[in-house]
């Protein structure tokens, strides 16, 4: 099921908020943008990678600290940005410890699959319990969900060799067990909310690949 824009989608454990301003169906599903907001204490659920889309962070307010490519970039000037290539070994977290922060993220190449894994999959094992405190699905969850998304993101915490033997024994087991990469129910479960998208500055503007309208509605 597509996603629109304006719809809300929130990750309790990761402290994060997605709100839809480019959907990537409006995109032939190559390009996504959406205006993230964390609060104080948030992260990305894990060092990981994407290893065929690009991925921009830019700030809008707040302070956010990225960790690519072995050091930290803290982001806390309007319009100030990181570019991820693919392939690179990523981690964003929350460095006010008192404000949120908004930041606009465009992603690059198969976005339409980021969306089904980040907005519906993850988030949704997040808000029923299933998973760690930092947002990581059960061994058995993982296995079946990040080999069917291996294209979109790959956590790092083993090399990626080592995941496809260990998720190759453990998905037949997790299917005979009712696990499923993607959950049916995620996928027609309602947004968090639906928000009116607010207008970006021209420093934020300028840095989105095509341009991007100043401010959009439902």
């Amino acid at each position: 099921m597509t996603v629109h824009p304006g719809e809300a989608y929130y990750n309790p454990l990761c402290r994060e908020k997605l709100v839809i301003r480019t959907p990537a169906a409006s995109t032939k599903g190559e390009r996504a943008v959406m205006d993230m907001y964390v609060e104080p204490g948030g992260f990305a659920a894990g060092y990981h990678t994407h290893p065929y889309s690009s991925e921009r962070f830019i700030l809008v307010r707040g302070e956010l600290r990225v960790h690519v490519a072995g050091r930290d970039i803290v982001l806390d000037k309007l319009g100030q940005s990181v570019l991820v290539p693919p392939g690179t070994v990523h981690r964003w977290f929350a460095h006010s410890e008192t404000e949120e922060t908004f930041v606009v993220v465009e992603l690059n190449n198969r976005a339409d699959r980021f969306e089904q894994l980040i907005c519906r999959q993850l988030f949704g094992l997040a808000q029923d319990g299933k998973t760690n405190k930092e947002g990581r699905p059960n061994m058995l969850q993982s296995a079946v969900t990040m080999s069917e998304f291996s294209d979109v993101l790959r956590f790092t915490d083993r090399p990626w060799p080592v995941q496809r033997v260990i998720n190759g024994v453990l998905s037949p087991v997790a299917r005979l067990l009712g696990y499923q990469g993607c959950n049916p129910e995620y996928l027609e479960r309602r947004p968090f909310e639906t928000a009116e998208l607010e207008e970006l500055p021209e420093e934020v503007l300028a840095h989105l690949h095509g341009g991007e309208p100043a401010q959009g509605h439902r």
